[in-house]
């Protein structure tokens, strides 16, 4: 598939960058520095600000799908930094006349008991705001009607590990495994991101991935 990655200099955009481009996908990464990523014939390198509207939609146009591993960086109010940018990614890809979005979401707007991570005093301080603005996101997706979209939250933690290929998938509760751990490698998480874009399982939903 033609693929426009936002944020595969990252550390989970450019876990999802590597698995893409190991399954044949040819991908249009979209970053502010390309110096950061590698040669591959299949790779065109973008450097670009998705936050300026017209300049995402003429990179985004031709696609058959954006997927978004956004962040803002270097912010003072990250709540405001997710959601005015990804209002402006939004708008961008339906101007380009892309039809699916796939975003990488957070851990805070799962459950657990029926209470929201974030709400449940288990986020930092200083993470919260990017955390309850990622979560913002997803309820603006969950007002949208033209987009197919998808929201991939990861488990509590998300850190470097081995491409297992085997994990479990959920819906709006956390997943925790039999160690009591709520993890996931950044492999496999991308191993699930590029999985749902090549067979689409969760349009217009959110899911989780873990072990």
């Amino acid at each position: 598939m033609n693929i426009a990655l936002i944020g595969a200099t990252g550390f989970i955009g450019s876990a999802i960058l590597t698995e893409a481009l190991n399954r044949g996908h040819r991908v249009t990464a979209v970053v502010r520095n390309i110096e950061k990523l590698p040669q591959h014939v299949n790779l065109t390198a973008k450097a670009a600000d998705v936050t300026d509207e017209a300049q995402a939609a003429a990179l985004f146009a031709g696609q058959e799908a954006v997927v978004s591993s956004f962040a803002p960086r270097g912010e003072a109010d990250q709540y405001a930094g997710f959601l005015d940018s990804y209002r402006t990614i939004i708008s961008a890809v339906k101007q380009a006349g892309v039809k699916r979005l796939l975003v990488v979401g957070g851990a805070g707007s799962l459950e657990v008991n029926g209470v929201q991570v974030v709400d449940g005093g288990g986020i930092p301080e200083e993470w919260k705001s990017g955390v309850l603005g990622l979560r913002e996101v997803l309820y603006t997706l969950r007002k949208e009607t033209d987009l197919d979209w998808t929201f991939l939250s990861p488990s509590a933690v998300i850190e470097p590990g081995e491409r297992t290929g085997k994990f479990r998938l959920g819906r709006d509760d956390l997943l925790v495994a039999e160690d009591g751990k709520s993890h996931i490698s950044v492999a496999d998480y991308a191993v699930a991101m590029i999985d749902e874009l090549e067979k689409p399982a969760h349009s217009r939903q959110r899911f989780t991935v873990g072990y």
